[in-house]
């Protein structure tokens, strides 16, 4: 009987039958064995012809994968001069994050991507479909984009967030990147003096100053910020094509407060700003370097950091 029941257990058990051989069947499976043994190196009858390695297929190699890069950029401006000239700098733009998508591990932008930009309840500023929906795509693809509040754009609330999944800040921002430590922020404001200007930013971010400008209607609100707007430094300087008309030099307030900064806080590594138009990438401490964007105004320039290195570029720069 090949299974029986266990009264104890009340487990199913099955025996395996015994294979019984005729006398003459051993003689001759002796027999047999004893000639094969006659060579130290012949097989036995019963060992298998291969390795069992050789029956498993050869481990597969795969490509390393891509480095992952995070990207900062800043000061677009976009509204200015007009709306012409500011469409094909958004199309250039929207190409640079197709290009970057590719192997961004993060996106930063770090302010001032709208000349002027004011969020109504229920209304936005007309135009930038583009850059909206790339956004959106980015961020529905996993990417991470952050966006800093600049000194032309302190009105941008929710807007961004909620349609495009951008991660807004309002002010600096301290993070570990890399195994790297970073501290940045749109750059404005920032370190001692200009004290006429913190005061005048103070009451743009009051929240009796925007309930009153939110009672005009958006055609008004609107044209009186962009009246200002492309009358601008900015707006200027994009009509004239030039550059900036100031230079780095040691007294230059984001180096003196990088320095500063660095000094209090020896484990950064990077300070990371735009607000100055000046592309640059100076060291300011043993440690520490002190980095500024630059802009998409006249540079087209942005950074890219690898986990090694934190480099300058520019895109699509003739």
């Amino acid at each position: 009987m090949l299974e029986h029941e266990s009264l104890k257990t009340g487990l199913v058990t099955t025996r395996k039958p015994i294979i019984k051989l005729k006398k003459t069947e051993i003689l001759q499976l002796n027999s047999s064995t004893s000639q094969n043994s006659l060579s130290p190196f012949s097989p036995s009858p019963f060992s298998i012809a291969a390795s069992p390695l050789s029956f498993f297929p050869p481990p597969q190699t795969h490509p390393p994968m891509p480095t992952k890069n995070i990207y900062f950029a800043s000061d677009f401006h976009l509204g200015i001069p007009d709306r012409q000239s500011s469409l094909v700098r958004e199309k250039k733009l929207i190409r640079w994050l197709e290009m970057v998508q590719k192997d961004a591990e993060a996106i930063y932008l770090l302010g001032d991507l709208f000349d002027f930009w004011y969020e109504y309840k229920t209304v936005v500023p007309r135009g930038y479909t583009r850059l909206f929906s790339k956004l959106a795509e980015l961020t529905d693809k996993g990417i991470p984009v952050h966006f800093f509040k600049g000194n032309h754009d302190l009105w941008a609330f929710d807007y961004l967030n909620e349609e495009s999944g951008v991660i807004i800040h309002n002010d600096t921002l301290q993070i570990e990147l890399k195994g790297k430590k970073f501290f940045m922020a749109h750059g404005d404001g920032l370190g001692h003096g200009d004290y006429r200007y913190k005061f005048m930013k103070k009451v743009f971010l009051s929240k009796l100053h925007q309930f009153l400008f939110r009672w005009l209607h958006p055609d008004i609100g609107m044209n009186i910020g962009l009246y200002f707007s492309r009358g601008s430094r900015i707006s200027n300087m994009i009509k004239e094509d030039r550059d900036e008309n100031y230079y780095l030099n040691e007294k230059e307030f984001l180096l003196v407060f990088s320095r500063e900064t660095a000094a209090k806080n020896p484990d950064i590594d990077y300070f990371v700003f735009g607000h100055r138009h000046i592309p640059t990438n100076m060291k300011i401490s043993e440690k520490a370097n002190c980095v500024i964007l630059g802009d998409w105004v006249k540079h087209f320039s942005y950074g890219k950091f690898d986990g090694e290195t934190f480099e300058i570029k520019y895109f699509e720069k003739d």
